[in-house]
């Protein structure tokens, strides 16, 4: 499947570049002594010991469904968001330690101005990955692509503020701040590892995307039909790169068993022809009830019907995962 190939050669390209910066960062460290360049340099263990599993997981989320998997495996890509953050907070926990033991007995610092150019050219090819990473992960549906290109952007911001901090202290002779600016970005690593860990949970748990079921939503409108008379209790769950889409379809309570088919199989090719990644649909076929469907029921041949129509429903997130019918709003 491209869009897995493509995700690999992201994640492992990744997994390369974080390799490259993380002995950049460290020589940085070596030269200069600065617990604030430690503090970077800590954090890109985390990028490649984050990609590393990213790399398993891209892997893993690709294989096809079996027996044991009949959602598939995308659902490793949420543990492996949860893992990089969590690696994110222990590394940012351990930061701090370092820095206030540092602020307690301070050490010399040297060529800082080495120590800059490093880290902003660091800085910058971090933010150019970061960017492309998260870019790719939408066009993907990759939450690892997305998680590890946002890791990347908050170690570029930091690695900036970082520089900016370095220069401050060279210039003031203030060797104390680079505790200080330690600390601080220790703190702000934590909250965006913070950030990971809860979309992670939000993923494992089953909890509802607004985008995806706002893409849902806008694909069945576009290709709404006077005979799909009403959807309902409409289920979006993503899993990495798949989404499984769950609903009921009121149609014609006269349809034959072939033309319920039929209507089923233009509502799922709908989602799957518009929707990116793999899309797995279910639908439920619920037949009308003319005594309460006739008065949102746009079939204009109707035979059977036995009220004009009085309204339109308009298909939105919020109705059309209820689990009933639209008539109760149409009364």
């Amino acid at each position: 499947m491209p869009f897995n190939k493509n995700k690999k050669q992201w994640i492992v390209f990744s997994f390369l570049v974080s390799i490259v910066l993380l002995c950049v960062k460290f020589y940085s460290y070596y030269l200069t002594n600065s617990k604030a360049i430690l503090t970077d340099a800590l954090e890109s263990i985390v990028n490649v010991v984050a990609s590393a599993f990213a790399i398993y997981s891209i892997y893993l989320s690709s294989l096809p469904k079996d027996n044991n998997h009949p959602y598939g495996h995308g659902k490793v890509e949420f543990f492996s968001a949860g893992i990089e953050g969590t690696l994110i907070i222990l590394a940012g926990i351990f930061i701090i330690y370092q820095s206030i033991v540092t602020l307690i007995y301070p050490e010399p610092l040297a060529l800082l101005p080495v120590g800059m150019v490093l880290v902003a050219a660091s800085g910058f090819l971090n933010g150019w990955l970061g960017y492309m990473l998260i870019k790719k992960g939408t066009a993907y549906n990759s939450l690892t692509l997305e998680a590890d290109g946002r890791h990347l952007l908050t170690d570029a911001a930091s690695s900036i503020v970082l520089m900016c901090g370095i220069g401050i202290i060279y210039f003031t002779g203030y060797f104390f701040l680079d505790s200080v600016f330690s600390i601080l970005f220790s703190l702000y690593i934590i909250f965006n590892g913070y950030l990971l860990v809860r979309k992670s949970i939000a993923g494992l748990m089953d909890e509802s995307s607004p985008q995806a079921m706002r893409a849902t939503v806008k694909i069945l409108n576009q290709h709404r039909k006077e005979n799909w008379i009403d959807v309902h209790n409409m289920r979006v769950q993503q899993y990495g790169g798949d989404r499984h889409i769950d609903l009921h379809l009121t149609l014609p309570y006269y349809y034959d068993l072939r033309a319920v088919h039929d209507e089923v199989h233009e509502v799922e090719e709908a989602l799957k022809e518009n929707l990116p990644g793999h899309v797995e649909v279910f639908v439920h076929a619920d037949p009308c009830l003319p005594d309460k469907c006739c008065h949102y029921c746009a079939v204009q041949d109707c035979p059977v019907r036995r009220f004009a129509q009085t309204n339109k429903i308009l298909w939105n997130e919020s109705n059309m995962s209820k689990n009933q019918k639209h008539y109760h709003e149409s009364s």
